[in-house]
């Protein structure tokens, strides 16, 4: 890609002026991986140009990450950031680019050292979901390419078109409608092959996603509500945590909890990252994947769980807008695919079937 790649350009004026709306005088971190620096380029030149007072550019890459925790101690992994909050206190919004050179670079460290560092910064995320304007968006890199089978321009075309070919201002107002029939909504029951899933989502938020806080977006997610999930549920795709896949999952809920989680692969771990605090086990998040023009299965959360026709359940932390009470150190989406024979009922009724809205 050149460095004045138009479709770079298009990316960084939907993020600055669609998802943060940054205006005049305000302060923007922005935190990257190395190869993402044409993004980063094009949104400092709009920031600037938008008047930003302060704009602090973190660079990072893989390697850093696989350094720290084969070789951080106990205490290390304990350490609170105390600048990187003192930063995010002076800042308004927040902008996290995903764009690495090896997916897998942590898949061999331990997951309950990833548990500890989580929980360690877990006050840092909780300010800047809670505080700042933010947004997580993808710069497309070879080995993402080559996770999903495509060739790198194949990759691009992919992860420009579900970003810059979307009126992000109409997709918001289609989903609208399905936002209010979620808040309207008392009891939740999905069916599928090997998934037979009840939970209430009464009195809580409804959210809109509509490109303010994902790019690409394209969902209307809520919380549920804490001890009310009943039934079990098989992923149709691998849950991937921190590089580490595992395939198959299998999650049996009583009263709200997780009591028993099998994998294919990887059971071990998947059993201690759900031990990592007392809120991991429970459900924080349940999404309702919106966006058609995603459809294909990339390994990259990003846009796995905006795939039109999917559900997916974040285990852990919920979001206090949708009156989660959840708190946990993780959230992890899973995705459910409900393509072929799903059906989702809303108190009682058949509200998708296939994937498709009746409503």
């Amino acid at each position: 890609m050149s460095l004045k790649d138009p479709r770079i350009k298009k990316q960084a004026k939907v993020i600055v002026e669609h998802s943060l709306k940054v205006k005049t005088g305000e302060n923007v971190a922005i935190y990257a991986d190395f190869v993402a620096k044409p993004l980063v380029l094009e949104l400092y030149e709009q920031l600037i140009k938008k008047g930003a007072k302060e704009i602090k550019l973190h660079f990072s890459d893989y390697e850093f990450g696989q350094i720290f925790f084969e070789n951080a101690s106990y205490e290390q992994l304990r350490n609170f950031p105390q600048t990187t909050m003192d930063e995010m206190k002076a800042m308004d919004c927040y902008i996290s680019i995903r764009a690495t050179n090896n997916l897998k670079a942590l898949s061999g460290v331990d997951a309950k050292k990833i548990a500890q560092r989580s929980l360690t910064t877990k006050p840092i995320q909780d300010y800047r979901m809670q505080k700042l304007r933010w947004v997580v968006t993808e710069y497309p890199t070879n080995a993402q390419a080559q996770e999903t089978d495509m060739s790198l321009s194949e990759y691009e075309h992919f992860v420009f078109s579900a970003i810059n070919n979307v009126d992000w201002k109409k997709k918001f107002m289609e989903q609208e409608k399905i936002r209010k029939l979620v808040d309207a909504t008392d009891k939740v029951h999905i069916l599928a092959k090997d998934t037979d899933l009840t939970l209430s989502v009464k009195a809580r938020k409804a959210e809109n996603a509509g490109g303010e806080f994902n790019m690409p977006d394209g969902e209307i997610f809520t919380s549920a509500v804490e001890n009310s999930a009943e039934g079990h549920v098989t992923y149709s795709f691998p849950a991937i945590f921190m590089g580490r896949e595992f395939s198959k999952v299998r999650l049996e809920f009583e009263k709200g909890k997780v009591v028993r989680a099998r994998s294919d692969k990887n059971e071990k771990d998947l059993n201690n990252i759900l031990d990592m605090d007392k809120g991991a086990r429970f459900i924080g998040e349940l999404g309702l994947g919106n966006n058609y023009k995603i459809n294909k299965f990339v390994k990259n959360i990003l846009f796995d769980e905006k795939i039109g026709g999917t559900i997916h359940i974040a285990l852990g932390r919920g979001y206090p807008k949708t009156l989660s009470k959840n708190n946990s150190a993780l959230h992890w989406d899973m995705i459910k695919d409900l393509r072929s024979g799903g059906e989702l009922y809303f108190d009682n009724k058949l509200v998708q079937k296939n994937g498709n809205w009746l409503i």
